[in-house]
């Protein structure tokens, strides 16, 4: 008897000692996730909002080298700029995007859309109103290339912040206080480990199992 009360207590400790090891890990790994300065989702945004300013650069550059060299152009549309001829004022609005939205969501790490809202609706308004006033259709290929690439470029950012970056971090702050609440129920559920006092036998079992374990004494 005392040999069946010691195993079940054993098991006992041992699988309270399981849901303790098997809950308290996960506890640590979420933590450890909340801790990160930036989660993988949004630093995928950051990225993605620097290719937008590089490419955007990059295809200013190329259109400054290839209608006369990039000294004299710079020359004629930073220093004598025209509304209706210059590119430097969509190099201009990407600068515009990059700083708001780094700003915004990689520095002050804000969860919410009215930043990227803003940043979209004032190039969207720029590149339609440049696009009818200007004369840039007629200066070749870097007039159709550069206000649509980023006006396209500026819509995916609005998509990726508002279908994945935002939600996806709600789901993972909501999974993790899911979390840390079942580990703040676990200590009641499962209480520290016995002591061996807290486990005997009333009198009367021993007293039964002595009385069937012994043999009748022949008369």
């Amino acid at each position: 008897m005392d040999s069946r009360c010691s195993s079940s207590a054993d098991s006992r400790l041992t699988g309270r000692g399981m849901g303790s090891i098997n809950t308290y890990p996960r506890v640590e790994s979420c933590e450890a996730g909340e801790k990160k300065c930036i989660s993988d989702v949004r630093r995928t945004f950051c990225l993605f909002v620097t290719f937008d300013f590089l490419f955007i650069t990059m295809l200013w550059i190329i259109e400054l080298n290839v209608n006369g060299g990039i000294q004299k152009q710079l020359e004629k549309e930073v220093l004598h700029y025209n509304y209706r001829a210059s590119f430097f004022d969509i190099f201009l609005l990407a600068v515009f995007r990059f700083a708001s939205l780094i700003l915004a969501y990689a520095v002050c790490k804000l969860r919410h859309w009215w930043a990227i809202a803003i940043t979209t609706a004032v190039s969207c308004a720029f590149l339609i109103v440049k696009v009818i006033l200007s004369k840039l259709l007629s200066q070749g290929a870097f007039g159709y290339l550069l206000p649509i690439i980023s006006f396209v470029l500026a819509w995916i950012e609005t998509w990726l912040l508002d279908f994945k970056v935002l939600p996806q971090e709600a789901e993972d702050e909501n999974r993790y206080q899911s979390i840390v609440e079942a580990a703040d129920r676990a200590p009641l559920m499962c209480p520290g480990p016995l002591s061996d006092g807290q486990f005997y036998s009333p009198p009367e079992s021993v007293a039964g199992c002595r009385i069937r374990g012994s043999r009748p004494r022949k008369l």
